[in-house]
């Protein structure tokens, strides 16, 4: 979905309410207080009148644009964009595309992104598991010769991430990296007794070994790639991640990082997917 299609198939508000009608209800508009079908319409303000309750309401009630004064055109504009940035697009970039002020951009792109927040099934089969670090200054900075420490050490947030070989993603920002922080995130994200986790050498992850069939590569060593033995499909994450951080946003707080996290994450998992932008509305709506 593009830009050019959201102009041509949704060039009204009338138009994108009636999909998102479609969408939730079924086209048989339904009472989000009463759960009662029973109604009737005010065309003009995309309104209907409960008759059980005595209560008007919107199909857009209790969704990502509830009390949006935007028009619907625009927020399916901003999904469209999203989603089709690969490398993330910045809340500046977004309110110059769209036309609203850069604060508009960045709570619409929150909102957003509480939509992306998908529970996928547990990961199976070849399962890459690594962690990164997000956020301080560059390891080497211009036109100095000092090299900074880099990952463990330093200022940096931990991120821990676990990829499916051919499969989905799951990541999040982690305070420790200890043992049992690293299990109690693996266990729900992964199905231990059909994987094969593959790791770096890390002593964290060493007592995996009495959970699940878990190999290592020793990085350490600078060995990478041993046969079907390597980290490289979660490492190819990390840069597309740090990509958008570094190129888009530039500045991440702590506190937001895992807003973050989860639409690169959500692209990821969706890559493939041709009903990206359905899918997405289907929850923001919580069908």
């Amino acid at each position: 979905m593009n830009i050019i299609t959201i102009f041509n198939k949704f060039p009204t508000q009338k138009s994108c309410i009636e999909y998102l009608e479609k969408i939730k209800w079924s086209n048989k508009p339904t009472c989000p207080y009463c759960h009662s079908q029973k109604h009737h319409s005010y065309p003009k303000e995309h309104r209907h009148y409960c008759q059980s309750c005595k209560t008007s309401y919107r199909v857009t009630i209790g969704t990502i644009f509830h009390d949006t004064r935007l028009p619907l055109q625009k927020w399916f504009l901003a999904i469209a964009l999203i989603l089709n940035a690969k490398k993330g697009i910045s809340s500046r970039q977004l309110a110059r595309d769209i036309e609203v002020n850069k604060n508009t951009a960045w709570s619409m792109q929150m909102r957003i992104r509480k939509a992306m927040i998908d529970t996928p099934s547990l990961l199976s089969g070849i399962v890459e598991m690594d962690e990164t670090y997000v956020g301080g200054k560059p390891r080497k900075m211009n036109n100095s010769s000092v090299t900074l420490k880099r990952g463990r050490g330093t200022s940096k947030i931990p991120v821990v991430g676990m990829v499916e070989r051919s499969g989905n993603v799951v990541a999040q920002k982690q305070k420790e990296l200890k043992f049992k922080d690293l299990k109690k995130i693996a266990k729900k994200s992964i199905d231990f007794e059909n994987t094969v986790l593959m790791t770096d050498d890390y002593k964290g992850y060493i007592p995996f070994k009495k959970l699940v069939n878990h190999q290592t590569i020793n990085h350490s060593q600078k060995q990478y790639v041993d046969g079907n033995k390597h980290t490289n499909t979660i490492e190819g994450f990390w840069s597309l991640l740090k990509r958008g951080i570094t190129g888009q946003y530039h500045y991440l707080s702590n506190k937001w990082l895992n807003k973050y996290i989860t639409e690169f994450c959500y692209k990821y998992n969706n890559r493939n997917n041709q009903n990206v932008f359905e899918n997405l509305l289907i929850n923001a709506l919580g069908v």
